[in-house]
C-alpha cells in the first residue's frame, strides 16, 4: 500500500453496503429497516457506526429516523435530490436503457438553454474550448469523454451554477453511456458536426443558431442511443 492510499473507514463502507441494499430492493421503499443491533451484526458494525451511518442516510434523504420507531426507507424516486441522483447514476441496477434515456430526455430539455446562454455570456471562452474539439482523434474513447466534459462546460459558461450541480448529478452515467453511443462512427460524425457548428455559432455569438443546433443534436442524439443501446459490450 503506497501513502497515499488508505483503507476505507467503518462508516464508509457501511453507508455504501446500506446504499446499495437500498437501492437493490433488499430494504425495499417504504419498509422497515432492522433494529440497530441486528443490522449493526448484519454489516459488521458497531452500533456508534451504525448510527453515524444512519445519520448520513438520513441527511440525505434516503431514510426518515423516527425516535423510538422504525427507521424507514423514503421513496427516494418521489421525494429524491440531486445527492440521489448521482448515486442512482452510478449504481449498476440503475443503469439500464430506460433510466439513460430518462437522463437524455432531461438533458434534452436544459441543454438547449444551457448552451444558448454560454453563448450570450461567454462567447469568447466557448470558441476557444471549442477549437481544439473540432480536430479530435475518430476514436470512441476521445468523443466518450470530451462529449460530456463539453456540457459541463457549457453549464459553468451559462453563468447559472444549478445547471452544473444538474449535470455533475450524471455526469458519471453520461460518461458510461458515451462509451456505447460513440461507438458508431456515425454519432463521431454527428457529434464533429455539432462541434464545428457551435464553434461557427460562439464565433458569430448566435445564441439563437446555438439554442436551435442543440436541440436538434440532443434530440437526434436520443434516437442514436435507441440504436447504440442494443449493441454487444
Amino acid at each position: 500500500m503506497t501513502d497515499w492510499q488508505f483503507p476505507q473507514k467503518p462508516v464508509d463502507l457501511a453507508e455504501k453496503q446500506l446504499l446499495e441494499a437500498i437501492l437493490d430492493g433488499s430494504f425495499p421503499v417504504g419498509s422497515s429497516l432492522p433494529a440497530e443491533r441486528e443490522l449493526a451484526q448484519q454489516l459488521g458494525i458497531t452500533r456508534p457506526t451504525l448510527r453515524e451511518t444512519l445519520q448520513r442516510l438520513s441527511r440525505d434523504g434516503w431514510i426518515t429516523i423516527h425516535q423510538g420507531k422504525p427507521t424507514l426507507v423514503n421513496d427516494y424516486w418521489r421525494e429524491g435530490n440531486l445527492i440521489m441522483l448521482n448515486a442512482l447514476a452510478g449504481h449498476p441496477s440503475q443503469q439500464n436503457s430506460d433510466f439513460i434515456q430518462d437522463l437524455l430526455e432531461v438533458r434534452c430539455l436544459l441543454a438547449p438553454v444551457y448552451t444558448e446562454l454560454a453563448v450570450k455570456n461567454a462567447a469568447d471562452d466557448l470558441a476557444a474550448y471549442l477549437t481544439p474539439l473540432t480536430q479530435l482523434p475518430d476514436a470512441a474513447e476521445v468523443y466518450a469523454a470530451a462529449d460530456p466534459d463539453l456540457h459541463h462546460q457549457l453549464t459553468v459558461l451559462s453563468g447559472n451554477p444549478v445547471y452544473t450541480l444538474i449535470y455533475n448529478g450524471f455526469r458519471e452515467l453520461a460518461y458510461k453511456s458515451s462509451l456505447i453511443y460513440f461507438q458508431q462512427k456515425e454519432a463521431r460524425d454527428y457529434s464533429s458536426d455539432f462541434y464545428q457548428g457551435l464553434l461557427l455559432d460562439a464565433r458569430n455569438e448566435d445564441s439563437a443558431s446555438a439554442r436551435a443546433r442543440t436541440e436538434r443534436v440532443m434530440r437526434a442524439s436520443i434516437d442514436f442511443w435507441n440504436q447504440s443501446s442494443h449493441l454487444p459490450g
